[in-house]
């Protein structure tokens, strides 16, 4: 009976609904299987070559800022709706102008071989494989971003379930069977990329035919690269840390702060689910000037992900021994920090849309820089002090001044645009970053007490289901 109410509400939906719950169902599986494995994987490797992998992560992020500009991005999105009749030769341009940018970060890469090589510790292979799987990855962002514009849902679940799947278990099985475990982690990972990613590059220069256009490279790059400090900004803050942590404690406490920060990030999980959701959305509304809906939407969204923030803050001791055993307890009191900084993530990203949309981006130059140089000052700082932990706090600290750069700036934009103030409800959102600030600086003196722990979950159940009625409206507000 349920199975078939449910059925029958789904065949109800129209299009865009049905695309933007697959669009939700594919980020959640995507993610939740990485998430799940690194139990798996943490059991199967030391905790130094666990650290070297975390590390190669980290790298990947930041050579992927310089190499693909980040065009599926921002740009991508704005594209999508600018050149609606064309985006199949633009995708195909695009994919050419990263290939061309990421041949020429590579080869200063080489020319200062020795000197990079020391900085990044990692071996001539591991980067090596790291710009194979940087020459790629473009590829399926184009695609999917394509896919989620189109509402073409099917195809996007069909190969995200067919990736998820694979990286793991090759995974898996090239760990077990290797004694360079690190190493072996990483040419999977490459792998994966290069079959699926490569593929879809083949059939996305088939279909536009097309590798340089002057007019949409122009565009590309005139909008990106004032991004780019942005989009370096936010790949410190989020992977900065291991590279400092590396270098001032060790790879043994890059995997330990790895884990922990990764646990804390399963946040993203519905972040990501969100956004993608949310995206089209906004923009659809944005461009008819209807603010107030966004604006009641906010509410829901917000406290939905302060709500999963705090559940994870409050598990965060029993979910560091499944995910990482008992060698990695250590690292437990940085989960409560890094689940506050998701928060506060999905805050900016929300408040920065006016910016992207009305492609007013100047200011995130300036907002990134002094983010991002803030949190180098502080690791610096505090990092030899207090450990890998005071990353943690820093990049927590970090992500709430960042969210208020873009209050004012993005408020600024969109009442220049449309004559609102801001895009969401200013009430709300001030009360649940406060509390959510005070929790994660406070929630660890609660870990030795789980039943305290446990109780203060079981009243927020509670209360969550006294009010789910008001709960479900702030989520599914009429719009």
């Amino acid at each position: 009976m349920i199975m078939n109410k449910f059925l029958q509400k789904y065949n109800s939906f129209n299009i865009q609904v049905k695309a933007a719950f697959w669009f939700t169902m594919c980020s959640f599986f995507q993610k939740g299987i990485s998430f799940v494995t690194v139990p798996l994987f943490t059991r199967l490797m030391t905790v130094e070559q666990y650290g070297t992998f975390t590390l190669y992560l980290s790298w990947l992020q930041v050579f992927t800022v310089f190499s693909t500009l980040y065009l599926f991005n921002g740009v991508t999105d704005n594209a999508m709706s600018k050149f609606e009749d064309d985006r199949e030769r633009f995708i195909s341009s695009m994919q050419g102008l990263t290939i061309t940018v990421t041949t020429c970060v590579m080869a200063l890469v080489f020319f200062f071989w020795r000197n990079i090589k020391i900085i990044m510790g990692l071996t001539p292979v591991m980067i090596l494989l790291m710009f194979i799987e940087i020459y790629v990855t473009p590829a399926l962002a184009f695609w999917s971003g394509k896919q989620r514009f189109e509402y073409r849902y099917k195809r996007l679940v069909s190969v995200t379930v067919l990736k998820s799947l694979l990286n793991p278990f090759l995974g898996l099985l090239a760990v077990y069977f290797s004694s360079d475990k690190a190493l072996a982690r990483i040419i999977s990972t490459v792998v994966v990329e290069v079959l699926i990613c490569g593929s879809i590059m083949i059939m996305q220069f088939s279909s536009g035919k097309l590798f340089y256009d002057k007019q949409y490279w122009k565009y590309a790059v005139t909008l990106a690269v004032p991004l780019l400090p942005h989009y370096l900004a936010g790949i410190i803050l989020s992977h900065g840390d291991r590279i400092m942590i590396s270098k001032l404690c060790g790879t043994g406490e890059v995997a330990l702060y790895g884990v922990a920060y990764n646990i804390g990030m399963i946040i993203l999980l519905f972040v990501a689910a969100i956004n993608s959701s949310l995206t089209p959305w906004i923009y659809s509304k944005l461009k008819l000037k209807g603010i107030e809906s966004i604006q009641q939407r906010s509410r829901g969204v917000l406290f939905f992900i302060f709500c999963v923030a705090l559940g994870l803050m409050l598990v965060s001791p029993e979910i560091v021994l499944i995910f990482g055993s008992s060698k990695y307890a250590n690292a437990v009191n940085v989960i409560p920090p890094v689940a506050g900084s998701v928060y506060f993530i999905f805050l900016y990203n929300f408040l920065s849309f006016p910016e992207f949309y009305f492609e007013k981006t100047s200011f995130l130059m300036w907002a990134s820089i002094i983010a991002a140089g803030l949190n180098v000052v502080l690791n610096y700082i505090f990092i030899p002090v207090y450990g890998f932990i005071a990353a943690a706090y820093t990049t927590l600290a970090c992500y709430v001044i960042y969210s208020l750069g873009h209050y004012f700036v993005g408020g600024k934009i969109l009442h220049l645009n449309t004559g609102y103030s801001t895009i969401i409800d200013r009430t709300v959102a001030i009360i649940l970053s406060v509390s959510i600030i005070l929790i994660a600086v406070s929630v660890h003196f609660t870990f030795e007490w789980m039943l305290v722990r446990y109780l203060i979950i079981a009243i927020s159940f509670m209360c969550v289901f006294l009010k789910r009625k008001d709960i479900m409206k702030l989520l599914t507000e009429k719009s």
